[in-house]
Order: C-alpha cells, then sequence, then structure tokens
C-alpha cells in the first residue's frame, strides 16, 4: 500500500463520479455520515446541499468535517481529509448544475437543478490529508 500521497497523485480519481462520504458532528459528539456528490476544483471539494439541512447544521454548530473518497475497484485509491468547511452561494447554480451532471447525465442534471432544494455550497479545502492507492499491491 502507497501512503502519503498527494491528491494530485491519484490520478483521476477526484474527478470520477463516485458518491463520497462526509462525517459531520452531531451536538451530542457523534458522528454523522452522509453519502455527497461532490466536484474538485480549485484545490478542494464542493458539495452541493440545502442551508438547512442536518449536514450544513451539524457543520455551523461544530465547524469540523472529514471527507472521504475512496475507490472499491483496483488500485483502491483513497483520499480522507479532515477540515473547517466554509459555505458560500457565488456560483451556486453553475456547481449545482456541474455536480448534478456530472452524476446524472444532462437531461436529468438539468431537471434535477429545476427541482432541487439545494442553495448552498460547502467548501472543503484540505487541512490535514491522507491519500492512498493499492498501486504497489499483488
Amino acid at each position: 500500500m502507497r501512503r502519503n500521497l498527494r491528491i494530485s497523485d491519484l490520478g483521476d480519481l477526484v474527478n470520477l463520479p463516485l458518491v463520497a462520504v462526509l462525517a459531520t458532528y452531531r451536538r451530542d459528539g457523534t458522528v454523522l455520515l452522509s453519502p455527497v456528490w461532490h466536484e474538485y476544483r480549485d484545490g478542494g471539494f464542493s458539495v452541493c446541499t440545502a442551508n438547512d439541512d442536518i449536514k450544513a447544521r451539524h457543520m455551523r454548530h461544530d465547524p469540523r468535517a472529514v471527507f472521504l473518497l475512496a475507490e472499491s475497484q483496483p488500485p483502491y485509491r483513497g483520499v480522507e481529509l479532515t477540515t473547517r468547511p466554509t459555505f458560500t452561494r457565488d456560483d451556486f447554480r453553475e456547481t449545482l448544475l456541474r455536480v448534478a451532471v456530472r452524476y446524472l447525465g444532462e437531461a436529468e442534471g438539468r431537471a434535477y437543478v429545476g427541482s432541487a432544494s439545494d442553495d448552498v455550497v460547502v467548501r472543503l479545502v484540505p487541512g490535514q490529508v491522507r491519500a492512498w492507492d493499492f498501486a504497489d499491491a499483488p
């Protein structure tokens, strides 16, 4: 297993339409794991959600988050980042459209954007990064 890699060492992993997992913290300290669509752009991940979604509420109360993206086929590349999310509405529609089209295709992605309650982009810029792959495994 290769460890201590950079995100750039993972090839196209961050550009694949894989569902990632976002960990946020409840008021009692327990973790909520949420499957999320994402986009990697400008050195960080963007996740679109509703401003009043439980994930967003958790991150406003406890500004810690862990984002995990990993593939289930060899070479089993993955990246985990521990970060402090920021929220923005800048370019929200454009971001949501890119993400939805990436996961659903052009027609369904556009339809999703037209009906989505999402209204905020959560930016997850790497703080602590743990990246790996099994490219050297037999």
